[in-house]
């Protein structure tokens, strides 16, 4: 990148920014664009909630296990946490509370992937390239991310989550009434809809770009 200062230049005019031998952009453009890295402390914060999460899996993984091994502090926080207002709380472990435990912490998981997704796309589409080609750990998905699969990419992720909240639901029908029951379900099948509503503007917009290739 260079600027162009030509000294015979009597006008006022700023100087034109110069990126690679035939590339320009003005002074105002380029400055609009440095500003994507302002999104960078939001990434930043984000990975500050990851570390919230991973502290929270770790604390419900350890208060499980001491339920299970008869430590009663542990038990009282494992039997508070899956306990439900309005129901009769449960006394003691059993299938159903460590289900519910364990879906808990599978909750905490999607939703750790559903911030991966977020920070390294996010980061890779709106604010500068990685340059991980080749890497083995690559993801799959970001040799090809852009604003449209990122999209999809994170409704996928919706459902998940919003699968494990409705499951945990039918597993307590009996302490939920019918319209809250209906309402979750209701949240879930809009979130489907949403999602295959993206997914499938994303490939009508893949098909007309390659039609116009073709022309």
């Amino acid at each position: 990148m260079k600027i162009n200062e030509d000294s015979n230049d009597t006008n006022d005019s700023p100087p034109t920014v110069y990126l690679g031998r035939s590339r320009k952009i003005q002074p105002l453009a380029y400055f609009i664009f440095t500003t994507r890295w302002l999104q960078l402390p939001l990434y930043l914060g984000l990975i500050l909630a990851q570390c919230v999460y991973v502290y929270h899996f770790w604390v419900e993984l350890l208060d499980l296990i001491g339920a299970v091994m008869g430590n009663k502090e542990a038990l009282e926080h494992t039997l508070d946490a899956v306990s439900i207002e309005g129901a009769a709380p449960p006394r003691k472990i059993g299938e159903t509370t460590i289900m519910l435990v364990v879906l808990g912490l599978i909750d905490v998981v999607m939703i750790s992937n559903l911030l991966i997704m977020v920070i390294i796309g996010g980061y890779e589409t709106f604010v500068s390239r990685m340059n991980l080609e080749g890497h083995p750990d690559q993801p799959e998905w970001l040799s090809h991310v852009n604003a449209t699969v990122l999209k999809v990419k994170l409704s996928t992720a919706i459902i998940g989550i919003s699968s494990i909240h409705l499951l945990k639901t039918f597993i307590n029908a009996n302490a939920y009434d019918e319209k809250t029951i209906l309402a979750q379900t209701g949240i879930h099948i809009v979130f489907l809809l949403s999602a295959i509503a993206i997914a499938y503007s994303d490939r009508l917009m893949s098909r007309h770009g390659a039609h116009e290739s073709d022309h």
